[in-house]
């Protein structure tokens, strides 16, 4: 057995984890075209247009409509479904909070499902427990970039007349059976900040995918204070509220050069994450990510769960000992599920009130979803850049597995 680094053994990771530049000469480049357009307005500009086109066959969308944040991209995406003041919206109580602003904006209450223990993803069972009369769209989250089971979900929709809404800000060229999440729902939502596969600093697209026009128009629409600016003609007369979410040329120049390099990067990021699942899979003290069959993940970080009742040690003393061996980790994702926020607690989604939670009987409470709240107590997470060297995995794959042995009973 060796002898821990936090115990005075040698550290596992002994060199520098590989690095590179995520922008060079292609961003600078498109860049310099945006300015010298003489306007940095998506609408007057090429840039953002040809950002969405080349995002389109990329990914084989009619539309798509570009977002000043991921954040927005999923509130653009319930305004044009229709979600509106009182509807319920099912989603994933392990998520940035981006998912459920958009929710709550509209007026509309978050109603949060349980996930399936091992691929972190909604369980659909769990979706159809929570369904009401009140029950609008579904707003599934492909966690780390790992696909959520959506034929059982799509059927739910299909059953029950519900929108469904793809969070794909960490799911970037994910497959489900072969689809690309993104594509399946109504909806498709991505995020172009600086913590994703891709970054334009901030930004979001959102995906139309009935291949209706009008449905185009209204998405297009809604992130311009529901403006119509189509071509030469502009209705300025909105008949609903929406915001302003419009993504600058600045960002969509950028996102022009960054789309180049999205399939290399999500494949280095696919190839990484199999190789960490091939080394530790064997280990009866770890559970790892459960990908659905004849998919892929594009390993936004990884993410593994303890099982501690096969360890003499706690969560914290494990992620501990795996950072004295060069790996830097923390525990879980979240700090506690979503629905456990004081926000959601207290009911105020705005200060000194209790709208738009009042109009309905939704409570939140611990144990509201047991395996979710099971995965934040047990689960490591690993970053991970494309950058890395083949040695860099395996020395995480070594560190990992030098901690688990251990501490393995």
């Amino acid at each position: 057995m060796h002898k821990l680094a936090i115990h005075g053994g040698d550290q596992t990771k002994k060199t520098p984890f590989g690095t590179g530049k995520r922008f060079g000469l292609e961003e600078a480049k498109e860049l310099l075209e945006a300015l010298e357009q003489n306007t940095l307005f998506y609408h007057f500009g090429h840039k953002v247009k040809k950002f969405l086109s080349d995002f389109n066959d990329m990914y084989q969308v009619p539309y798509s409509v570009a977002t000043s944040s991921g954040t927005a991209a999923l509130h653009v995406a319930l305004g044009a479904a229709g979600i509106t003041v009182g509807d319920e919206v099912i989603t994933s109580p392990i998520t940035d909070q981006g998912t459920v602003i958009g929710i709550l904006y509209q007026n509309a209450i978050p109603v949060f499902a349980d996930l399936e223990p091992h691929s972190y993803n909604l369980d659909p069972a769990s979706i159809e427990s929570r369904l009401t009369p009140r029950t609008k769209a579904i707003l599934v989250v492909h966690l780390a970039g790992n696909p959520c089971d959506m034929d059982p979900i799509m059927e739910i929709a299909r059953k029950h007349k519900l929108k469904v809404i793809e969070d794909c800000a960490q799911a970037y060229l994910t497959k489900y059976k072969g689809r690309l999440v993104g594509t399946i729902g109504d909806y498709g939502c991505f995020s172009t900040n600086d913590f994703k596969h891709i970054s334009t600093g901030d930004g979001g697209i959102v995906t139309v995918n009935s291949g209706l026009e009008e449905d185009y128009h209204r998405t297009h629409a809604f992130s311009d204070k529901n403006y119509r600016r189509m071509g030469t003609d502009v209705g300025r007369m909105p008949e609903s509220l929406a915001p302003n979410y419009r993504m600058t040329e600045l960002q969509g120049a950028v996102g022009i050069a960054q789309l180049r390099k999205l399939e290399w990067i999500c494949e280095q990021r696919s190839r990484i994450g199999m190789t960490l699942d091939a080394g530790l899979q064997d280990l009866p003290s770890l559970s790892i990510m459960k990908i659905p069959e004849a998919s892929t993940c594009t390993y936004w970080f990884y993410m593994f769960r303890l099982i501690l009742d096969n360890l003499t040690c706690s969560r914290e003393e494990f992620c501990a000992a795996l950072s004295a061996e060069g790996i830097t980790n923390r525990m879980g994702y979240i700090p506690d599920v979503i629905y456990m926020q004081p926000m959601f607690q207290q009911k105020h989604a705005y200060p000194g009130s209790t709208f738009p939670f009042e109009l309905s009987d939704v409570h939140y409470q611990r144990g509201d979803c047991p395996h979710a709240e099971a995965i934040l107590q047990t689960a490591v997470q690993v970053p991970l850049s494309e950058f890395y060297t083949h040695q860099d995995v395996l020395d995480i794959v070594a560190a990992i597995r030098k901690v688990a042995l251990y501490y393995q009973k």
